[in-house]
This record gives C-alpha cells, structure tokens and sequence, in this order.
C-alpha cells in the first residue's frame, strides 16, 4: 500500500487532483451565479454538475497514463513545493466554503423557523404572489378591469388547500415598477409570482397570465386566453386550475365545485362590480357613497350575486360607525338604527346566496363584534378562517378582537402571520404598531409607526401616545399639530394639544370635559383619567363599538382607569363580561363575588 501511494505522489495524482477540484468548484460558482442572469434553463446547473463528475476520473486516468515530468534540480523542487502549498491552501479554502455555504442555509431556515406563521417558517410551503396584470387595452381608463382580474385569481388560487397566497394589496406594491423578479419574491416572501396582461376590446377579452419561479425566474407555466366577456369567469376558474396543476397542489374540490363559484352577474354589471372593488382598494372611504352607489345599482340588477351584498354590507356598516363618533346624539342615533340593520340584511343575504363566501362570514362578525357580541363574532371570524385560513381582512379583524378582549398573547402571532401574508398594508402596519405599543414595546412601535408611507393622521396618533407614555409631552403636543379630521375635529386636536402642552400638571376640575374624540386618552396625562372613557361610553350607547381605543385600556397607562366602577360598566355594555364569562378571564381581569368582577 506504501508503494502505491508513492506511486500516486510520483505520478502527481494528488496534485491533479486538488487542482481539478478547484478549479471545478470556480466553474460551478459562475455557472450557478450566471444562469439566472442570462435565464438559462434550470437544469443548465446540473449538466455542469454531471460533466465535472464524469471528468474527476477521467483527469485522474489521464495523469496516470501520461505520467508528468519527474522533479530534478533544485529550481524545479522549490517551485513545485510551493505549487503544492498553493494548491493545498486553495483546497482547504474551497472546502471551508463549501462547508458554509451548506451550514448557512441550515441556520437561515432554524432562525426562520423560529418566526411564528409566515411562508418561509416551514420547510416546502409553496406560496404564490399575483402581481398586477398589465393592462393592455387601449383605453387607460379599463385599468380597473385589468385590476380586478388579479384580484380575482387571487381569490380564486386562496381557495386551494394547503397553498399561500400573498394578499393583494401587498402584491400591488410592485405595480407599474420595472423591478427584478428574484426581488419582489424575496420582499413579499413568496416562493412562485404570478404576473399577465389583460386586453379588453368590445366584446372580447385577452388575457396572458404565467407562473414564475421567485429565486431564479424561470417560468413554469404560461398560456394565453382570447374570449368573450360571458367567459371571464371560465378563464379566471382555468388560470387557477392551471396553476395549482403546475405546482402540483390539489385542489380539494368535491364533486362540482368550482375555485370561481360566483358567476351569477352579467357583464356589464361585473364590470361595475370590479369599477366598485378598484375604489375601495383605493380607499374607499373618501368616495363611500360612490361606491355604494355601484353596489346598490349591481345587486338591483343582478340579486344573487353575493360578493356584491358582502361589499355593500360592509359600507353601510361605514356609514353607521363614521355617524356614530361624532355629531349630534339623536341624529348620529337615527343613522346607527338606519344602516346596521342594512348591514345586516346585505351581509346575511350574502352568506344566504354563497354559504362558501368568506366575505360574508367576515362581514358578519364586523357587525357582530360592533355590537358587542363578541362570541358570536369570534365563531364567524373562525368559520371565515376555516374557508381562507389566509384571508388578510379576517387575520386582522380576528387578532384585534383578541387584543379588545384582553388576549394580548394570542393576538400578537395571528398579527406576525398577517404581517407575512400581507407585508406592505399600512392599517395593517399601524394596528401591530399600536399592539406592539399596548404590549409595552415602544421602541418597535415608534419605529413602526414612522415607517408608514401613508396615513399621516394614524401615524401622528400613534406617535404622539407613545411620547406621552415616555413623558414627552412637549413631543407629544407637536406631533399632533395640524392632525386631520380623521381623528378628531379641529377644536377636539386644538383642545389635545393644549392639554398635552400643560402635561403633568392636572386639569383643575375633571368635571364636564369635553370629549376629545379619538384622542380622549390625553385625559390620562392631565389628572383626569376616567374622562378617557368618553369615546367608547357613547359608542356603546348607540349600539356601535369601534374596537381601536378598547384594545388600548389593557396598556399599562390605563390601569387606575381599570380599577374604577365606571370602567366596570363599560366593559359590561361593551360585552366583554359575557365573552369572559362564556370563554375565559383575561390576565387583568378576574370573577369575584357573585357576578361581580375586579380588574387591575
């Protein structure tokens, strides 16, 4: 045996050796590195792979036979001893960096695994993102048309079991912007994109729709449909079908079902639909009656589509809460008795038409938890959830019912999985931030709060609470200079920042304080704490909750507010005694003779 490894040291096979590895592993460094920038095929990469295997062998048999020259003279020994240092440095250099990058992606995927919910916690989750379909039409105005049809699939592909879809509203980030593909997988955390073009001309509709692989951008799938408009929805169900077969997911369908099952609408009425849909995504609430306008004339037409009456459900539900904040008290009453039950009727006839309609479950436990019914609204929220265990709005509606109940722990992760499904939402954004806050985070709640791209008024709110827990107050004050009409009237701001401004000192007497509005919690830092309650008192009163302020009094600041009887009452009207008593107590809060309760 001692011959023959002399013979193989002879022969130089361990030096050929060490330099084919190393020069192997360069040429699979830049291959892998070159063929996503020159999309080459996949398995480009693995046809290096075999070839350099295939050649170790042979390289190896080719220095045996053809025997190098045998070392002589002192020169010649110096210069191949150090050739040997080389190569031996340059092995070990190549197998620590193997070594890393096999370590590394262990380690990435162990701290991923540590974030709660997200596509990236669990090894193999598929999860798609449809990116804005292009529209391609020659009129710019048919852009809401275009709009709606990536919403749709993405409704659609969100009925799959078992696959991830990135909300819409995060996924619309991108829209318009020439960015790399590999990027926007990596921002939205997603493993597969989705992107098409829609061209719409009279009576026709053309739509190219392909899937993508994110980390490398090789297409899996594309396909182009020309039809008539009455096929909209058949193409939408086949961009689906055709997708989840790509990825090869199942479509846990029963017998007859379909992924679009709401088809009972005529064309021109669908297009009013998506025209309506396109100005809520916008921000519906600036142009509300407009939109219920659409909505109205839609179900007048076309009374069995269900995803219309959720839609419209839900803006009555607006118009009620808006009358309710402020305003005169029996005019704000006779609005609240007007649309609830309007909102009611929409979203019950919804869920009548299509028991399968997240949206409207969904819609349904908004009015319900406005109501004070919060065991009622919990279920809807989980039958909603059972359909789209993804549903953004729902993730939402159901962790801030947590957080209103005092189940702070429990809604912190639910808030993490929707942060992951839907990233770039700034409600979203900012009802985490206030969570955050209320857990006593304020660091990553300040931080977040001063991240939001839009909402100027909700930032300023929320940046101006977290100053004032930390005492500055001065800061506070400033923050709320000029803040819109969203929160509170001119004079109630006016009034906040005044006080705020005179912070710690206490107000002289607590007695007939105006209400503030949205910003009523002034009143903790001025001596009169249990005026912070104005708000949510009248609320309750009109039959309508607004669930932001009461998922706030389980803050710290809020605890000699806790302790009072008048405290005690409101969360007796507000219901959160009869979900207690039907659930569990929260950690604040606990039972104590007969029906009595004590808080602290």
């Amino acid at each position: 045996m001692a011959n023959f490894f002399a013979e193989l040291k002879r022969r130089s096979i361990f030096r050929v050796g060490a330099a084919y590895t190393v020069v192997a592993w360069i040429l699979l460094q830049l291959v892998t590195n070159l063929t996503p920038a020159l999309r080459l095929p996949e398995w480009a990469s693995s046809l290096v792979v075999v070839f350099l295997l295939v050649g170790f062998p042979v390289a190896l048999i080719f220095a045996w036979v053809h025997q190098m020259p045998t070392e002589s003279g002192a020169g010649t020994r110096a210069s191949t001893g150090k050739l040997d240092w080389f190569l031996a440095s340059a092995l070990v250099v190549v197998i620590a960096l193997v070594s890393y990058q096999q370590l590394a992606p262990v380690q990435s995927q162990q701290a991923e695994d540590a974030k709660p919910g997200g596509p990236s916690a669990q090894a193999g989750v598929i999860s798609v993102a449809v990116l804005p379909f292009v529209n391609l039409s020659s009129d710019a105005e048919q852009e809401f048309f275009s709009d709606g049809m990536t919403e749709e699939v993405t409704s659609a592909l969100a009925r799959v079991p078992g696959l991830i879809v990135i909300g819409r509203t995060s996924a619309f980030e991108f829209k318009g912007q020439n960015r790399d593909l590999r990027m926007i997988g990596q921002a939205l955390g997603t493993t597969h994109l989705i992107e098409g073009s829609v061209r719409k001309a009279g009576t026709r509709v053309r739509i190219t729709a392909q899937l993508i692989v994110a980390n490398s951008g090789a297409h899996l799938w594309t396909e182009n449909y020309d039809r008539e408009l009455t096929d909209v929805f058949a193409i939408q169900e086949d961009i689906a079908r055709a997708i989840a077969g790509a990825l090869r997911v199942p479509l846990g369908l029963q017998q007859g079902e379909n992924l679009v099952s709401n088809r009972k609408i005529d064309p021109e009425s669908y297009q009013q639909y998506l025209r309506a849909k396109a100005l809520d995504q916008a921000g519906g609430g600036r142009r509300a009656a407009e939109v219920r306008a659409l909505l109205e004339q839609v179900v007048a037409r076309n009374p069995d589509y269900a995803p219309a009456w959720a839609l419209l459900g839900f803006y009555y539900g607006g118009v009620a809460l808006s009358a309710a904040q402020a305003g005169p008290l029996d005019e704000s009453r006779r609005t609240v008795n007007t649309f609830l039950p309007k909102m009611e009727s929409a979203v019950r006839r919804a869920i009548q038409l299509d028991p399968n309609l997240p949206d409207g479950y969904a819609k349904l436990s908004v009015l319900e938890d406005a109501r004070g019914k919060l065991v009622a609204a919990e279920g809807l929220m989980l039958k909603a959830l059972a359909l789209d265990p993804d549903n953004p709005d729902v993730l939402n509606s159901y962790s801030l019912l947590l957080a209103r109940v005092g189940r702070l722990k429990e809604a912190m992760p639910i808030r993490l999985k929707l942060q992951s499904v839907e990233p770039f939402v700034p409600v979203f954004n900012a009802a985490t931030a206030n969570l955050l806050w209320v857990n006593g985070q304020n660091d990553a709640a300040l931080a977040m709060f001063k991240a939001l791209p839009t909402l100027g008024a909700v930032r300023a709110r929320g940046t101006a609470r977290i100053y004032a827990t930390t005492g500055r107050y001065g800061e506070a004050a400033d923050a709320l200079q000029g803040i819109s009409e969203v929160i509170a009237s001119p004079a109630s701001a006016q009034e906040a920042v005044r006080l705020l401004r005179s912070g710690p000192a206490s107000v002289t007497s607590a007695d007939d304080l105006r209400s503030l509005e949205r910003l009523g919690w002034v009143y903790l830092y001025v001596g009169a704490p249990e005026q912070s309650l104005q708000l949510q008192e009248r609320l309750v009163d009109l039959g309508i909750l607004y669930g932001e302020e009461t998922r706030e009094f389980w803050h710290p600041d809020y605890a000699p507010v806790r302790k009072t009887e008048r405290f005690k009452t409101f969360v007796r009207k507000a219901g959160l005694v009869d979900y207690w008593r039907a659930k569990d107590w929260p950690e604040f809060c606990r039972p104590t003779n007969g029906d009595d309760f004590a808080c602290e």
